[in-house]
């Protein structure tokens, strides 16, 4: 594994919980020598994720749609940032960079980076791992909801299982390292 590709909010949250582990993880990732994959922004968990990375030696890509950038203020720090047409291009292309997906909380742009993430990995388009970071019990709801999917018939308990869930944003790497491949 040589890249992660990390989905995340553009704005802080509230809670100084969700920008501790961003920059935890972006931390981590570093030390661990993967190379960070991540929106692009200079803003909220994002700019927190590419700077603690930066900050530990790593190295960081951005991938950020044109029109995005008045909104989410592109990070001028990374080792390298495209710039994409659209939103299908920053996810296909992240999608390519990364050898694992991590989601840190945010809000629909990120439930919908992983909830495709994760469609591709059920439908084998890839066999990369997909972690959930359950920042102070964040994606609890999100959780329940799967195992509702799941008890309902419309999900497939061996596809939820694909989702590996961890609350520690250092613990992300052993997680990482640990996962098999389905």
């Amino acid at each position: 594994m040589r890249a992660v590709t990390v989905f995340c909010g553009a704005s802080p949250g509230r809670g100084e919980a969700y920008a501790r582990a961003a920059d935890e993880l972006g931390a981590a990732l570093a030390e661990a020598g993967l190379h960070l994959v991540y929106g692009g922004a200079s803003v909220g968990l994002m700019g927190g994720l590419a700077d603690a990375a930066l900050r530990a030696g790593g190295t960081v890509t951005g991938v950020i749609p044109r029109a995005m950038l008045p909104y989410e203020i592109a990070h001028p720090g990374l080792t390298d940032l495209h710039v994409v047409p659209d939103m299908h291009a920053r996810k296909a292309l992240m999608g390519e960079l990364g050898d694992a997906f991590v989601t840190l909380p945010g809000g629909f742009g990120t439930a919908e980076e992983f909830f495709e993430a994760l469609t591709w990995s059920q439908l084998r388009l890839h066999a990369k791992p997909c972690v959930l970071l359950d920042v102070a019990g964040y994606y609890r709801p999100l959780l329940a909801f799967l195992d509702h999917a799941v008890t309902e018939g419309f999900v497939a308990r061996r596809d939820a299982d694909r989702i590996v869930v961890t609350d520690d944003p250092a613990g992300v790497v052993a997680a990482l390292g640990a996962t098999r491949r389905p």
